[in-house]
C-alpha cells in the first residue's frame, strides 16, 4: 500500500517507447533482416506497436512462429543489425529533455529500468548523452529477473537510496505497470509510447496517464490518493 500523498523522491523510466523514441531504428533493422530473407518491408506503424515488447516480439512479427533454435538465431541477427544503427534516428521524445531538466532542477533522482540487454542499453545511453545523467540504470540482464518482476525496480530504488513508495515508474507496456504494482511504486502510463490497438491500457494498474513527457511534471504536482 502506498500512503496517500507520499512524497515522491525519484522517477524511474522504461526506455523504449517511454524515455527514448527508438521505433524508427528498429523498423529499419527488422526490414533489413526481412529483405535478407526475401520478404517485403513492414509498415512503420506495424513495427512501432511491437517495439516495447522486445526482440522476441519483433521476430514473431517479422517471421511468424519459428522453432526455438530458428527463432533465437533470427533474434540474434536482428539485434546485431540494430546494434549497427543504434541511434541513427533515436532521440528523446519531444519535451523529454525539458522534462528531465525539470526533474533535476527539482532535486529528484531519475533512473532507467529496461528489459533491453546491457550490451545495447549502455552504448545507446552514451549515444544520446544520458549515461551521465541517469542515476541508476538496470538492464534486462543486470539481474536474474526482468520486468514484470519487481526485482529490477526495487534494485533501482535501492541504488537511488529511496523507498519504493517514494518512486513513480513510467512505462508504456503492461509489464511496466505490473512491475510497479508488485514493487509498491506509483505507476504512470506513457500514452505517447508504443501502445498498440490491441492493448487494454485503460485496464492497467496506474495512477496517471501522460500524453507528452512534460505531462509528468503536472502529474507530480497533483495530490495523490495512494493505492495498493
Amino acid at each position: 500500500m502506498i500512503a496517500p500523498n507520499h512524497v515522491i523522491k525519484a522517477v524511474l523510466f522504461d526506455l523504449d517507447g517511454t524515455l527514448l523514441d527508438t521505433a524508427q531504428d528498429f523498423h529499419e533493422s527488422l526490414n533489413e533482416l526481412r529483405a535478407e530473407e526475401g520478404l517485403a518491408p513492414l509498415s512503420f506503424e506495424t513495427v512501432r506497436a511491437q517495439v516495447s515488447h522486445g526482440g522476441h516480439a519483433l521476430v514473431r512479427l517479422g517471421f511468424g512462429v519459428l522453432d526455438e533454435d530458428a527463432h533465437e538465431k533470427m533474434r540474434v541477427r536482428l539485434l546485431n543489425i540494430y546494434r549497427k544503427r543504434l541511434a541513427k534516428y533515436t532521440r528523446l521524445f519531444e519535451g523529454g529533455d525539458e522534462m528531465l531538466d525539470a526533474l533535476e532542477h527539482r532535486g529528484l533522482s531519475w533512473g532507467i529500468v529496461t528489459n533491453k540487454p546491457g550490451w545495447l542499453t549502455d552504448p545507446l545511453l552514451v549515444e544520446v548523452n544520458l549515461h551521465n545523467r541517469a542515476r541508476a540504470v538496470v538492464s534486462g540482464d543486470t539481474l536474474p529477473e526482468r520486468k514484470p518482476s519487481p526485482m529490477p525496480l526495487l534494485h533501482a530504488a535501492k541504488t537511488l537510496g529511496v523507498h519504493p513508495a517514494e518512486c513513480v515508474f513510467v512505462g508504456d507496456a503492461e509489464r511496466d505497470a505490473q512491475a510497479a504494482q508488485s514493487a509498491g511504486m506509483y505507476s504512470v502510463i506513457a500514452g505517447f509510447g508504443y501502445i498498440g490497438d490491441g492493448d487494454r491500457a485503460d485496464e492497467w494498474f496506474q495512477h496517471g496517464w501522460l500524453d507528452t513527457p512534460l505531462d509528468l511534471l503536472a502529474w507530480l504536482d497533483k495530490p495523490r490518493n495512494g493505492s495498493s
